[in-house]
């Protein structure tokens, strides 16, 4: 019977000494957490057991970890090469409309198969932005970051990354060359400045100009001359509804897309995905032939991650929004849906690797990655969510989330490289 006692006791002492109990221990007392709102799950499945459970089921503000929703979207709609030009032939011209592909004369990231099919085509070319008439922001997106390179504006027929950049001396596209003015300022802005609603864009100062993207004002207009300045021919625009016997055209590869969106945190990527996605289901529903992303979005939460309301809202693609909220616990969820569509090996080699690659590629580690995941962060919040390799061989799912501090982002990033570490070494 003592004996018996004895095993009891040793084997309560040992759960309670258990890695995930000391941690969730010090998630609950260590001060440092004590200045946010701090939310940690930590999920196992291999065994489909939540090993720890830090204000799982509360509800955060999840900037850019929103990107996983929209990698998740893609990833159960969009074939492996991706919609460039949905278009229809004439007797003596071609019509074509955008799919919200991003990457026609990217600066970073171009896809040249919409130039090769248009330059060797003998018709008029007409391009048509009849199929979205949408809004040029997301719901909920800071109105006065128009100038700032994250916010790019949304569009059916992306061109440039609907970016400008300029640097000393030059600038691409080059109609924009003559756009940028010098102006005196008594009090000079640092950068380049475009006016709100025109192409305008104004420096004030002497002093070289180091490379910067400023989003453009797209137009309709504006997306047919800067085709026709690279294509050496006109191109016609035209308010016309896409027919229901309709031609696509397609090109880069959906993973060349993802990995941006994912590692360098492209909200513009993210958000034509969402285009595109509409796109694709077009094809098959040609009565849903315009483009809807906020209608595309709302399907895919209602009919496959069916969270109730007070756990999960999702608005855009990007993770802009601050109207996005997300709990820990809903992004171990869409952790193990998506590990359960993609392989391990072209999983890890889209997310961000910790020490390596992407936003993470400054996280201090010392050995090889053990961390590939998703970040997000704006002023106040920084989460991670993703997938951790232990000391002892095993794969967790992660989602650590801090919303509502004052301090750096940089500080709460070092601290959860920490705690991350701490799980790497104990489990």
């Amino acid at each position: 019977m003592k004996y018996a006692f004895l095993l009891v006791f040793i084997g309560v002492a040992l759960i309670g000494c258990s890695p995930a109990r000391q941690l969730a221990r010090e998630l609950r007392k260590d001060p440092v957490y004590a200045d946010r709102m701090m939310g940690f799950a930590l999920f196992d499945p291999a065994t489909g057991k939540q090993l720890i459970q830090h204000n799982a089921d509360q509800p955060f503000a999840p900037a850019s970890n929103t990107k996983l929703f929209t990698f998740y979207a893609g990833l159960l709609t969009l074939p492996d090469s991706l919609p460039v030009l949905l278009y229809a032939v004439r007797p003596d011209s071609l019509i074509f409309w955008g799919t919200g592909n991003p990457l026609l004369l990217h600066p970073d990231l171009p896809d040249t198969t919409a130039l090769s099919f248009l330059r060797t085509r003998p018709e008029r070319l007409f391009f048509s932005p009849a199929n979205y008439d949408g809004p040029r922001f997301g719901p909920g997106w800071a109105w006065d970051d128009y100038n700032d390179d994250y916010s790019p504006e949304l569009a059916s027929l992306p061109i440039y990354g609907n970016v400008a950049r300029f640097e000393e001396g030059q600038s691409s596209p080059r109609r924009f060359t003559d756009s940028l003015q010098i102006t005196p300022d008594a009090r000079p802005v640092k950068g380049v400045r475009r006016a709100e609603f025109s192409n305008q864009f104004t420096r004030s100062g002497p002093g070289k100009l180091t490379r910067q993207d400023v989003p453009f004002r797209w137009s309709a207009g504006l997306a047919a001359q800067l085709l026709a300045d690279t294509l050496h021919r006109p191109v016609e625009v035209v308010k016309q509804a896409m027919p229901t016997a309709i031609r696509v055209l397609r090109g880069s590869s959906t993973d060349s897309l993802y990995k941006r969106m994912l590692q360098v945190s492209d909200n513009q990527f993210a958000e034509q995905v969402l285009f595109m996605i509409s796109a694709e289901r077009g094809l098959v529903s040609p009565g849903s032939a315009r483009l809807h992303p906020v209608a595309e979005l709302r399907r895919v939460a209602d009919s496959v991650l069916r969270y109730p309301s007070v756990k999960a809202k999702w608005v855009d693609g990007s993770g802009l929004s601050r109207y996005n909220l997300f709990t820990p616990n809903v992004m171990i969820d869409l952790l193990t849906k998506i590990a359960a569509l993609v392989p391990q090996p072209r999983l890890f080699a889209l997310l961000p690797a910790a020490g390596q690659s992407g936003t993470l590629q400054e996280m201090n580690v010392a050995q090889k990655p053990y961390i590939f995941a998703k970040s997000g962060s704006m002023s106040g919040v920084y989460n991670l969510s993703g997938y951790i390799l232990t000391q002892r061989g095993k794969v967790l799912y992660f989602s650590a989330m801090n919303n509502n501090f004052t301090g750096s982002v940089a500080t709460v990033r070092r601290q959860t490289a920490t705690l991350l570490k701490q799980v790497h070494d104990r489990f």
